[in-house]
């Protein structure tokens, strides 16, 4: 049966219940015993920074590999496909941008349940690898105008091994650190773990940016834009390194340790790739999953990537101005965001993630009205505006996600639920808006997009339970010292009654 012995009680006749309270009682105790002492995880703090540290620079080191792709946009255009309109160049450079999300869920698909059997470290650790494999063969692709089609066909291909490579990642990444955080410091660890994604940007924004000034735009189209591609090699090792040190999650620890039958079975079961099983027990949840990472995903795609394309393209700044405008703007939150992953722990996941839909939905029309004005200033606060909605959804995310499956099925239902998502919408959204301004010929496209999208989020956000502060699905409580374990024991005990 997928339902808990909770919901089996939630789901009985409420006649029955109020006929034989004290049968439905000891039902309830059986089913939910008493915590003891030994069932209550209690962190370590050091390992747990060793953990976050690991995933952090890894998923880091992941999106810097990624980013470089969306930051040299329109010098790929001209170099890997035929000359001529400078639209339809990037039009095929962002469709080839989106085809190593078509891949994604195929990742999800092979490192999620892969993930529940072996564990998510091994998972990570391939995952680093081949997407250090693709980025650093991309640097080494011809050009069109040397071996001619051949060239686009190479760069798809590659691609495609970075999109099945990112499949794995996302999902592995926030389970991993978000079994190893404290219950009430949950959102506060996890937020790390997209400081890491802001980090990645942030050193590709900042390479491309060092370059192209130095270089100059025809050094940077003749053999420049090789340069950022060429230093994924050894920043995968850095990476490789960093996460094969690490030891596997207590919560997966657990799931092998001897006793625990049950949860042995389970993991044996996602072993044998029983996605059905996933689709069946946990559909509503994966629905819900999909809705929220499809509304956070395009405002991030939209922001983190777009935006310098928009700049550049749409609105005829130098690449090197958009790209400065972008750094301060990731800058100023990773300076912030995991302040704010310690306020989702004290107000709650919702209240942040609705503020940060509710700031795409108001702020997004306002927010490229200045940035259609010219001047650094009006163009920067612009783009603020759009960040700071978006910091409420990155510090959050990575801690509302993990706990939304068990721990049997919270890798491979995740990476599955999160690739699908952004397959569809993230990684399309930068060709879906370059393509609906070139129709309608409204520079305010993006702003209506984002919109949409916020619109989605606001609805999913009032459907999700509120998770803050409380153990994941499937695992037992976790918490920072001894003390706090016995005051869970303590807690349970009831006052005598006189």
């Amino acid at each position: 049966m997928a339902a808990t012995g909770q919901e089996q009680q939630q789901t009985a006749d409420p006649a029955a219940v109020r006929r034989h309270p004290g049968l439905f009682r000891a039902i309830h105790r059986r089913k939910n015993p008493k915590l003891r002492r030994t069932d209550i995880t209690v962190t370590d703090e050091a390992a747990v920074k060793r953990a976050v540290k690991a995933a952090a620079l890894g998923n880091a080191m992941e999106w810097f590999d990624f980013g470089i792709y969306s930051y040299l946009a329109v010098t790929i255009g001209h170099v890997f496909f035929p000359s001529g309109n400078d639209t339809a160049q990037l039009l095929s450079s962002f469709a080839t941008f989106a085809v190593a999300f078509l891949v994604r869920p195929l990742g999800g698909v092979v490192f999620g349940p892969m993930g529940d059997k072996v564990g998510r470290k091994k998972v990570l650790a391939l995952t680093m690898i081949l997407m250090a494999v693709g980025t650093f063969a991309i640097g080494l692709i011809p050009s069109y105008a040397s071996i001619g089609y051949w060239a686009p066909a190479l760069l798809i291909f590659f691609r495609l091994v970075q999109g099945f490579s990112t499949g794995g990642e996302y999902g592995g990444a926030s389970t991993f650190i978000a079994e190893y955080a404290p219950d009430k410091r949950r959102g506060f660890f996890a937020s790390f773990l997209e400081f890491g994604t802001l980090g990645g940007y942030v050193g590709a924004a900042g390479l491309v940016t060092v370059l192209t000034a130095w270089l100059g735009d025809d050094t940077m189209e003749s053999w420049g834009w090789r340069l950022p591609f060429l230093v994924a090699g050894p920043l995968g090792l850095v990476g490789l390194y960093l996460r094969m040190r690490l030891d596997e999650t207590p919560a997966f620890q657990k799931l092998e340790s001897e006793g625990a039958a049950e949860a042995a079975d389970s993991v044996e079961t996602t072993a044998k790739g029983d996605l059905t099983r996933i689709f069946r027990d946990y559909w509503r949840t994966l629905v819900l999953c999909i809705a929220l990472v499809g509304a956070y995903n395009v405002n991030v795609y939209l922001v983190l990537t777009y935006l310098p394309t928009y700049l550049s393209d749409e609105l005829g700044y130098s690449a090197t101005h958009g790209l400065l405008v972008l750094l301060v703007v990731m800058v100023v939150l990773m300076a912030i965001i995991n302040q704010v992953g310690r306020l989702n722990d004290r107000f709650g996941r919702k209240p942040l993630l609705m503020a940060g839909m509710l700031g795409f939905l108001f702020l997004s029309v306002p927010a490229f009205l200045l940035i259609g004005i010219d001047g650094f200033v009006p163009i920067t606060c612009g783009a603020l505006l759009l960040g700071l909605s978006l910091v409420c959804l990155l510090a959050t995310m990575s801690a509302a996600l993990p706990a939304l499956f068990p721990t049997q099925v919270r890798y491979g239902s995740l990476s599955v639920g999160y690739n699908i998502s952004t397959s569809l919408f993230g990684g399309t959204a930068p060709l879906v808006v370059t393509a609906l301004i070139s129709v309608t010929g409204t520079r305010l496209m993006p702003a209506y997009y984002s919109m949409g999208a916020a619109l989605i989020g606001v609805v999913t956000v009032l459907c999700m339970k509120e998770t803050a502060r409380q153990p994941l699905a499937g695992s037992p409580p976790s918490v920072g010292t001894p003390e706090e374990a016995a005051e869970l024991v303590q807690a349970q005990t009831a006052e005598p009654k006189f």
